[in-house]
C-alpha cells in the first residue's frame, strides 16, 4: 500500500467524524470504559462472594486485609468511572460540572454502605434458586456457576446506580453481564429477594418491569412491552409480577397494565397481555389456539 493510498483512507475516515455526529466522542474528557466496568464487576462479585472467586485462599488473618484492599480498589476505580459518567452528563443537560469528584464520592460510599443488605438480597436468591433447582447440588455450585445469579448480582449492582440517577454505567453493567450471561435484565427494572432464574438463556426484563418475592422464571422469558411511542418512554411499560410467581420457558407478558397475580403459574410459550388473577393457572390447551385460565382451590 503506497503512502499517498494510506493518507487518502485516513483522511476520508477523519473526515467523516466531521460529517457524521452522534457516533464518535473526541471532547477533552474521557467516558467510562468498558474494561473498567467489567474489571469492577468482578471486584465487587469478590466482596459480595468472599472466598468463591479470589486467587489465594482466605481465613479469618488475612479476610480484613483482603477485603479492605478490594475496597479501596472499588472506591477508587468505581468513583473515578463514576466522575466521568456525572461530567457527560453535567455537559449533556448544561448543568453545573462543580464538584462532580465529591458527588461520585459519595454515591460510592453510599454503595459500599449498601453492601451488606445486598449480600442478604442475595442470600435469599442463592437459596430460592437451590430449593427451586432439583439439579442444584449446593450454595457454592449456584454462587460459581449459575448464570442467574450472576446476572441477578449485577443486575442488583447497577439498579444501586440506576436509582442514584447515574447514566452509563449502570446499562453498561448489565449489558456486560448480557454478554456473558445471554440474560437481558434492565437496571432499571424492580426485582424482590428471593429471585430464582433456571437456566435462563433469552430472558428478557425489561425497565420498568417489576417482580415481586420469590418469583422463578425459566429461559426465554420476556417481559417486555407493547410499542409505544418515544415520547412515552417515560411511562411504565413493562408488566408487574406479583410475589411466588412461576413463569415457565418461552413465555411473552407484555404491558405495563398487565399484572400476574401472586401465586400464580404461566405455562411455556404463553403470548400474555391482559392480567391474570391470584393463584391462577394459565397455559396452552391442546390445539394451541386458546389460553386457559383456573383458579387453584385453596
Amino acid at each position: 500500500m503506497s503512502h499517498d493510498h494510506l493518507k487518502n483512507y485516513i483522511d476520508n475516515i477523519l473526515a467523516s467524524y466531521n460529517t457524521l455526529g452522534g457516533i464518535n466522542h473526541s471532547d477533552e474528557f474521557q467516558l467510562p470504559t468498558r474494561h473498567s466496568i467489567r474489571q469492577l464487576i468482578l471486584q465487587i462479585r469478590e466482596v459480595l462472594f468472599p472466598g468463591y472467586f479470589d486467587e489465594t485462599p482466605l481465613n479469618r488473618e488475612n479476610l480484613p486485609f483482603v477485603i479492605g484492599q478490594k475496597i479501596v480498589s472499588i472506591r477508587q476505580g468505581l468513583t473515578k468511572e463514576i466522575e466521568k459518567s456525572l461530567r457527560w452528563q453535567a455537559k449533556e443537560s448544561g448543568l453545573s460540572a462543580e464538584n462532580l469528584s465529591e458527588k461520585a464520592h459519595q454515591m460510592v460510599c453510599g454503595f459500599l454502605a449498601f453492601i451488606p443488605e445486598m449480600r442478604q438480597i442475595l442470600k435469599q436468591d442463592v437459596t430460592a434458586t437451590y430449593q427451586g433447582d432439583p439439579a442444584a447440588r449446593s450454595d457454592s455450585e449456584i454462587i460459581l456457576s449459575y448464570p442467574g445469579l450472576q446476572a441477578t448480582m449485577v443486575y442488583r449492582t447497577a439498579h444501586f446506580f440506576y436509582n442514584q440517577n447515574v447514566s452509563i454505567i449502570p446499562r453498561m453493567m448489565t449489558e456486560i453481564s448480557h454478554g456473558e450471561t445471554g440474560i437481558d435484565i434492565h437496571p432499571g427494572a424492580k426485582i424482590g429477594a428471593g429471585f430464582c432464574i433456571d437456566h435462563g438463556t433469552g430472558i428478557v426484563i425489561g425497565e420498568t418491569a417489576e417482580i415481586g418475592e420469590n418469583v422463578k422464571i425459566y429461559q426465554g422469558v420476556t417481559l417486555g412491552a407493547l410499542s409505544v411511542p418515544k415520547e412515552k418512554s417515560t411511562n411504565k411499560r413493562h408488566p408487574t409480577i406479583e410475589d411466588n410467581v412461576v413463569i415457565y420457558a418461552e413465555t411473552t407478558i407484555l404491558g405495563g397494565d398487565t399484572i400476574v397475580g401472586k401465586n400464580s403459574v404461566i405455562g411455556g410459550n404463553v403470548w400474555l397481555t391482559n392480567s391474570v388473577p391470584e393463584n391462577a393457572k394459565v397455559y396452552l390447551s391442546h390445539d394451541y389456539k386458546h389460553l386457559i385460565k383456573e383458579s387453584k382451590r385453596s
